[in-house]
């Protein structure tokens, strides 16, 4: 009698968003994005079977199962956080590491992700024991970089390992409370038979890990490679998965890198952490402010405006060239802000300012590697491409803060005392709001507030 052989199930896999298919499309469906499906071996059923009472019960065990139970009767447990140690790192994640929370690290090659996680886990080793996890690199070379850093690493374990049933098994009898997975590319397990770093065995593992943190209350950080459009490698559903998203930034040319907070369930979205690197590892940057004006000079072009990060107010300082361009369609090109909406404010400074700028180039960039994504920078962006193109500099120790409107009204912004209050904490003596911003009284603690209600009277002002 011929042997009849069991062919393994596939699917059809997007590695943007994760979406199924029966078959292979060149567009994926859900999503939209073109040759990104793929196909994917499922696991078995009978490997499903077995892996059920695992997945019912937990890796604590059996549990009951669960009720419905009226939003208002649950009691509310209070939030323990720990500290890490890093100032910066505990203001991204909103004030320190949550039991149980997983949170997801991605930036380029080299930035840091690795170093900082380290100097996490031994600074909490004594707090929470901790399991650094490398699939990446050998227990040498973890303990060289801790060495060179000169981190106590006397209560801190680690394992070269990358099958996740392996990791779960050691975490198990050890019983840590922080893990450190470095990086969840590199992570498999052995009920499918598909290769570490796809969509399936990447969705899959991470799924695991968050399970074990979320039943056990153990700390998990999963590190995360990025793309060359500079998202995390790996299905989309694996950012849904996590609480939080942490993305490094930071030039290749500087030594200063910056952590923000895109998604955090415990603390503020878009939370900044600015990092400076050195010999002994990253040092927190507790004054940013006084880093990003660090090189500012008066200078044509040149305008210095208060910016929010979460919870923090930032100077930063905009620049702008406007010089005559040789060709039909003059270009419009910005760094650190959006480049429509840069467009849009040129415009407006035609219609509303009386100043035309459409046979010049405009260049516009936010100096220190920050990308601003509110509309404060509206203002200050008009005023340097008007100081360029009149080869004029603002008066000196001015601020600039404001919305602009379609009609050249100048709009308010959020929090705006708390903007002006670190303006006079570093030595600002003008600054040019609208005026639902200015406060009652026309000075503030030494600075003069010029509010203003349209366009042209915040050209006037700064003229």
């Amino acid at each position: 009698m011929a042997k009849t052989t069991v062919k393994a199930r596939t699917a059809f896999v997007c590695s943007e968003c994760g979406a199924d298919f029966s078959k292979w499309q060149g567009q994926c469906g859900a999503c939209g994005a073109w040759d990104t499906v793929s196909e994917i071996v499922l696991e078995s059923a009978a490997s499903m079977k077995a892996a059920a009472p695992a997945r019912r019960g937990g890796w604590a065990g059996k549990t009951e199962a669960p009720k419905v139970t009226p939003l208002a009767e649950v009691r509310q447990a209070d939030e323990i956080r720990v500290t890490t140690g890093i100032g910066e790192f505990d203001r991204v994640l909103g004030g320190g590491l949550v039991e149980g929370a997983v949170v997801l690290v991605g930036g380029d090659p080299g930035i840091g992700k690795s170093t900082l996680l380290l100097q996490a886990v031994a600074s909490m080793s004594a707090a929470l024991p901790g399991l650094y996890v490398t699939g990446e690199e050998s227990l040498a070379q973890v303990a060289g970089r801790g060495h060179r850093l000169g981190l106590a690493l006397d209560g801190v374990n680690a394992l070269a390992e990358t099958c996740v049933e392996h990791i779960l098994g050691h975490a198990a009898k050890l019983g840590p409370k922080l893990i450190v997975a470095d990086s969840v590319q590199t992570l498999w397990t052995d009920t499918l038979t598909a290769a570490p770093g796809s969509v399936s065995q990447v969705r899959e593992s991470a799924a695991r890990l968050v399970r074990y943190a979320k039943e056990t209350g153990t700390a998990v950080f999963l590190v995360g490679h990025v793309t060359k459009e500079g998202g995390i490698a790996g299905p989309r559903v694996l950012e849904h998965m996590v609480d939080a998203v942490l993305y490094f930034e930071g030039d290749s040319g500087s030594r200063f890198r910056v952590l923000r907070a895109f998604k955090n369930r415990f603390g503020a979205v878009n939370e900044l952490g600015v990092f400076a690197m050195g010999d002994k590892g990253l040092k927190e940057v507790p004054n940013p402010s006084a880093i990003f004006l660090s090189g500012a000079t008066r200078q044509p072009g040149s305008c210095v405006m208060v910016t929010r990060e979460g919870t923090r107010p930032l100077l930063v300082e905009v620049q702008a060239l406007v010089d005559s361009s040789p060709l039909s369609n003059p270009r419009r090109v910005a760094v650190g802000m959006e480049q429509n909406r840069l467009a849009m404010l040129l415009a407006v400074l035609h219609r509303h300012g009386g100043i035309a700028v459409g046979d010049q180039d405009v260049f516009v960039n936010v100096v220190g590697g920050i990308r601003v994504q509110e509309t404060a920078a509206d203002l200050p962006v008009l005023l340097a491409v008007l100081s360029s193109l009149q080869d004029r500099p603002l008066a000196d120790k001015t601020i600039a803060f404001g919305e602009v409107g379609l009609s050249g009204e100048i709009r308010p912004v959020p929090n705006g005392e708390e903007r002006l209050k670190e303006a006079a904490t570093h030595g600002f003596v003008r600054a040019i709001v609208p005026k639902a911003n200015a406060p009652k009284s026309g000075m503030y603690k030494g600075l003069e507030v010029v509010a203003v209600e349209r366009l042209a009277d915040a050209i006037d002002a700064a003229g």
